[in-house]
């Protein structure tokens, strides 16, 4: 076999088991969803689980990366339909902390995946989002329209805020009223950091 044709059909078959994992934890749950059953729902093997992920927990972190890639798009995708960096700053923000709303995210990104993978803000994904902040806040900076201040202590406070916010949104029992609060909170909270006109 052709080494191309085995990177491709070992792609395809990670593919095939993220999908199916995901379907899962998304409808059952991380602990209800049985590796038995979504390893047959992706037409493979327990032993494809293994080679690819080690275990279900690896299989878990994975699903948690691709969504965790598809939230920072639509988050960027707010940002730069902004009028400006600043406002295009804030919709980041906002945008991430609406996408609590959504029942996959909820329980796979915000309920589940801290249970099992700890606190979110260790995650890979998590750490290259505060580089992505420093860098815009140090740009907000530079431009003046953000205070001189620590760029990365801001950034660290913001995502934190964002997190914590979605976190929140995740276990209420009123998703919706709690987002409402929570991102007047959040735009208030980040208007401390613009520089005064005087």
């Amino acid at each position: 076999m052709a080494v191309g044709q085995r990177a491709r059909m070992m792609e395809e078959t990670r593919a095939k088991l993220i999908r199916a994992a995901r379907q899962a934890f998304a409808e059952k749950g991380y602990a209800a969803a049985s590796m038995d059953d979504l390893t047959a729902a992706a037409g493979l093997t327990r032993g494809a689980l293994y080679h690819n992920f080690g275990d279900k927990k690896g299989l878990l972190r994975a699903v948690i990366d691709q969504l965790d890639a598809e939230m920072v798009a639509k988050a960027r995708a707010a940002r730069d339909q902004a009028e400006t960096p600043w406002l295009g700053f804030l919709a980041e923000g906002v945008a991430y902390i609406e996408l609590a709303l959504e029942p996959e995210i909820q329980r796979i990104m915000l309920l589940d995946g801290p249970a099992v993978l700890g606190d979110p803000s260790q995650w890979p994904g998590q750490n290259a989002c505060l580089r992505t902040t420093t860098e815009t806040v140090q740009a907000l900076i530079d431009a003046g329209t953000v205070r001189p201040l620590d760029a990365e202590a801001a950034a660290r406070l913001i995502n934190g805020a964002a997190l914590n916010a979605a976190l929140w949104i995740a276990a209420s029992d009123n998703p919706r009223a709690v987002l409402a609060r929570a991102v007047e909170a959040f735009r208030h909270l980040a208007t401390g950091l613009l520089e005064a006109k005087g």
